[in-house]
């Protein structure tokens, strides 16, 4: 049988060596570099076309949203979900494979899939596994204590999207991780899906407010990049031509996303408008346990009834009863939910 704590620690080890290689070496497939770009491009949109013009441009507890930027999203995601990844593909590999004779992956269909496809179907997978985990920590009371340390923001801003607590973590990677994993997709399939939620998340979070034109451009544009790039990356171009080819991809890619895509949207994906709602501090009575749960996507919200938009929500209070009291360090933040609890 496999040693799967062994499997495990091997995809987890040499982690400073990582760390350190993706500080030191900037390249298209360095998260580190990505996580700072997707931030300061909404950093700056929030300073130039803030949404809500009256909030401070260092909203309230920006730097401490900022240090939750890089200890969960930098330190817990990429590299766990690549050794779990490993300990849940052996584990099923050798059970199924021991009572059937059967090896899933050699017959798992997607290894011949286009990358596209393998891509919009992790991304469809994995945010629907979200959204009903993200409805999980509302439902269940202790885990909502944890689920508290999000909601604590009173002040919205991109970086709110990463202020959670790192329990959060533990309970969406464990539940999220096994169908992907099954599915056969790997550590480079997870990054590229992983640069596009947190786009989309740092959105939904932000002091911003465009149309659903702009933001279709915006997808179709980050879309042809990853095209783009793609081609270059499997040689189907020259080197020297790749400069024109990802100004051709991406321009055409964001006409498509202007006048196809943008309509919709608002519909198919979460917007600032939308999401703040799930932040409000008042929330209706027969819907005390939330609403807008969808991470990246708002069509779950739509299917399953939970989407709730009254008005233009730019200005209502946000957080939850007893916030005030709720602890503001990071510290203290993280250790709630085991020995503390808001009043």
């Amino acid at each position: 049988m496999p040693n799967y704590v062994k499997i495990f620690l091997d995809g987890y080890s040499g982690y400073a060596s990582y760390v350190w290689n993706e500080i030191t070496n900037p390249s298209w497939h360095n998260y580190f570099y990505w996580l700072i770009a997707v931030s300061l491009f909404f950093f700056f949109l929030e300073w130039f076309k803030p949404w809500r013009a009256n909030q401070a441009k260092f909203r309230k507890d920006f730097w401490l949203d900022a240090f939750y930027m890089f200890f969960n999203f930098f330190l817990f995601s990429l590299v766990i979900y690549n050794a779990a990844s490993d300990v849940v593909v052996n584990f099923f590999n050798h059970h199924v494979l021991q009572f059937t004779g059967v090896d899933l992956q050699s017959i798992n269909p997607i290894r011949t899939w286009p990358m596209w496809a393998v891509l919009l179907l992790g991304f469809v997978v994995r945010d629907f596994v979200q959204w009903w985990t993200h409805r999980l920590l509302h439902q269940v009371n202790f885990l909502w204590e944890f689920h508290k340390v999000h909601h604590s923001v009173e002040q919205m801003g991109f970086a709110a999207h990463l202020r959670y607590h790192w329990m959060e973590t533990v309970v969406y990677r464990s539940i999220e991780y096994i169908p992907l994993a099954l599915l056969g997709i790997g550590l480079y399939d997870f990054f590229i899906i992983h640069i596009f939620t947190l786009a989309i998340g740092h959105y939904n979070h932000s002091n911003l407010t465009v149309s659903g034109r702009v933001t279709g451009s915006l997808l179709g544009g980050a879309l042809g990049l990853l095209i783009a790039i793609r081609a270059f990356d499997i040689h189907l171009v020259e080197p020297n031509a790749s400069v024109l080819l990802i100004a051709g991809v991406m321009i055409a890619m964001i006409l498509l996303g202007f006048f196809v895509l943008g309509p919709v949207m608002k519909i198919v994906f979460n917007h600032p408008e939308m999401h703040i709602w799930h932040h409000a501090y008042n929330l209706p009575e027969d819907r005390q346990k939330g609403v807008n749960f969808g991470l990246s996507l708002a069509l779950w919200d739509y299917i399953f009834r939970t989407v709730y938009i009254p008005y233009n929500g730019k200005d209502i209070k946000l957080g939850f009863p007893g916030v005030n009291h709720f602890p503001s360090s990071f510290k203290t933040q993280i250790l709630h939910g085991f020995r503390m609890k808001s009043k």
